[in-house]
């Protein structure tokens, strides 16, 4: 398995620290609204990354934060008349409530930075001890010149993030070097506040990933992933504070997802190209965005349309239709797996290598997609050819589960489990007797009704298939 390690900028073997375990952080939110499409996308690349590496029996012990204290947060709670916590209480909530739409599945731990203040003002202190961070007014700073190896990540050189920091910004007199960046910052009024050595204040950004990765993952872990948004400064200053506070390499791969695009344009708030997932879920379901999030591969920005969502839909709907179509064959058909199917078994076993290969590939999810349409499509060969045996059309269907459970995608159709369907079986059996007695005006007349009450029949060698339109 090779994946695109952004630190060095190519593609490597995985390797694990542990054999048969992956330690794999990926930045959360910060909840302070809903969550947008652009979230959404590391929430499912990484979700699938995580369920290939299960697929591939390795034991994932995978975290994800909430960052529950940010200026956008108080800021959002002052509006509201609100509490911080209740803001972040309230869009945790709703972000899970997403997470579990998009099938993502939850993860090992789910910390909060509010949670972990103890060891957040422990790790500050440890890079004061050793000369990485001072103290000024309250107010704590990192010093970049006394890590030698930072914009290791970003590849950009401490000398001229110096000369770019001091024209951007007025500079801050209290810093020793204009790209240094803050650990804790004193408490202002009408702001959240914790005790700590320096005074009552809370932590900057950076610090929280670092102490949260190390205390539910360890000094280093396998993985740390996220939007390409944050190579530069989050998870570089994250690298900063953990290697010189730890005294060992921080993570061994970056993976990081391109953004998403509105019609070709970034999103931005700004442009009022801005949506949540909540509001596209109101038009195509949870499934569907999160087959088109896998229509692209995850370093390649994505471009974001009704079209696409619309194709992803039509997509998503013909491995639905197959899997349906495979579950009726299954029930109408007997017999074990034949001698002479045995060709058509290592036709289906390429599939499954044609799948592999492209998740290998730094996980390759477009390519991985169309491993699973080409199965579909010899799937519905063997069906429409009535040949295979029982035993041979649950193999399919045990490949096309696996590999669908993989991806995180939906394949079956709208749930009728617990509906009285004694009517729309009883107007089938008419139709069906009817077309016996070649009574066809009535025949059609039925398939019109059952059409106006939303259900749609298919005539099959196995017999008559009906499903919800």
């Amino acid at each position: 398995m090779k994946l695109y390690n952004t630190l060095t900028r190519k593609k490597e073997d995985f390797v694990p620290l542990e054999p048969g375990n992956v330690k794999m952080y990926v930045c959360g939110p910060t909840v302070y609204n809903y969550i947008h499409i652009g979230n959404a996308r590391p929430y499912v690349i990484f979700d699938t990354v995580r369920r290939y590496f299960e697929y591939k029996g390795y034991k994932v012990n995978y975290v994800q934060n909430f960052t529950d204290v940010d200026d956008k947060i108080i800021k959002r709670a002052n509006e509201e008349h609100s509490s911080m916590a209740e803001i972040a209480d309230t869009y945790i909530k709703e972000a899970l409530t997403d997470a579990d739409g998009l099938n993502v599945k939850r993860p090992t731990h789910a910390p909060r930075v509010t949670q972990e203040m103890d060891n957040i003002i422990k790790m500050i202190q440890t890079l004061i001890d050793k000369g990485f961070a001072y103290e000024h007014d309250g107010t704590v700073y990192y010093d970049t010149r006394m890590f030698a190896g930072y914009g290791k990540l970003s590849h950009k050189k401490l000398d001229d993030l110096m000369d770019g920091a001091s024209e951007r910004v007025e500079i801050d007199e209290a810093k020793k070097n204009p790209a240094d960046f803050v650990l804790w910052k004193p408490f202002k009024p009408g702001e959240p506040k914790w005790p700590s050595p320096w005074g009552e204040g809370r932590p900057g950004w950076h610090i929280e990933c670092s102490v949260m990765a190390k205390r539910y993952l360890g000094d280093t872990i396998d993985i740390h992933a996220g939007g390409e948004d944050l190579i530069f400064p989050h998870h570089e200053n994250e690298i900063a504070q953990s290697e010189a506070a730890n005294g060992k390499p921080f993570s061994k791969y970056w993976l990081h997802n391109a953004y998403i695009m509105v019609d070709n344009v970034k999103m931005s708030k700004s442009l009022g190209n801005f949506f949540t997932v909540r509001e596209i879920a109101e038009q195509f379901p949870y499934d569907v965005i999160r087959f088109f999030i896998l229509n692209g591969h995850y370093r390649s920005p994505l471009n974001f349309s009704r079209e696409l969502l619309q194709a992803a839909q039509n997509g998503l709907d013909r491995i639905k239709n197959c899997n349906a179509d495979l579950g009726h064959y299954i029930e109408n058909s007997t017999g074990d797996i034949t001698e002479a199917e045995a060709e058509m078994k290592d036709e289906n076993e390429k599939f499954v290598k044609q799948f592999e290969a492209a998740m290998d590939d730094d996980f390759n999810t477009a390519d991985a997609v169309t491993a699973v349409y080409d199965l579909v499509k010899n799937i519905n060969k063997n069906i429409k050819e009535g040949k295979m045996s029982k035993g041979f059309a649950q193999l399919q269907m045990k490949t096309l589960t696996d590999l669908t459970d993989c991806l995180g995608i939906n394949k079956e159709k709208e749930n009728i489990t617990g509906e009285d369907t004694s009517e729309i079986e009883a107007l089938i059996a008419k139709r069906t007797e009817a077309k016996k007695n070649h009574d066809f005006a009535k025949a059609d007349e039925i398939r019109d009704r059952l059409s106006a009450m939303g259900v749609t029949i298919k005539d099959t060698r196995q017999g008559v298939q009906w499903f919800r339109s």
